[in-house]
């Protein structure tokens, strides 16, 4: 007997069903290391919860995304997970999403207008290939670019002159948790600084 996988992974983006790919181990390394960083960050300290891809969100708007990464405050957790389903169905905190060569045109196009439409406070774009996150945050209804964040190696750093490596951002300040810090290389690596 032949094994159909009969997941049912998809998204509603502006009214149209769209097949949500599986992610590969880069992808998975790098939602765990947000998970591991910010999603602790803010459970240790009760600000609120992280969830990783397999999460539906039900924005106000009618779509449904299955956001790569998902911070709730504790403030907003309560009205969001009022019904105690399996799924969110409000606004997040904070999104991100991770490139993938069939997603990254949707990822800084229609969905970033979509989290920008509905109120996702902080939003990240993460390129896994470049070791990139630029970062956008919700100012008066509309984003604003936050700053690309770039994973240096120690090589690359030494190959820069001095006055210019001490101007390079090595930590992403995380706005909806009042400017926490990750070190990006925590993020891109397998081993955390």
């Amino acid at each position: 007997m032949l094994a159909f996988d009969t997941r049912d992974d998809y998204e509603i983006i502006e009214g149209e069903k769209i097949m949500a790919p599986s992610p590969g181990w880069g992808h998975v390394n790098i939602t765990a290391n947000l998970i591991a960083t910010i999603g602790a960050y803010a459970r240790i300290n009760k600000l609120g919860m992280a969830f990783a891809d397999n999460f539906d969100v039900h924005f106000p708007d009618g779509s449904l995304f299955r956001p790569d990464f998902i911070f709730v405050s504790a403030e907003n957790a309560k009205k969001l997970f009022a019904n105690k389903n399996a799924t969110l169905n409000g606004v997040p905190d904070m999104v991100a999403e991770i490139f993938s060569r069939s997603t990254m045109k949707r990822d800084v196009g229609i969905k970033k207008d979509v989290y920008e439409r509905n109120g996702v406070r902080e939003y990240w774009i993460i390129d896994p290939w470049r070791e990139n996150i630029d970062v956008y945050l919700l100012r008066d209804g509309k984003y604003e670019f936050g700053g690309q964040y770039e994973n240096w190696s120690d090589d690359e750093l030494l190959q820069i002159p001095e006055d210019e490596r001490a101007k390079i951002e090595m930590e992403i300040p995380v706005d909806v948790l009042d400017g926490f810090k990750v070190k990006i290389r925590n993020i891109f690596g397998w081993y955390f600084e």
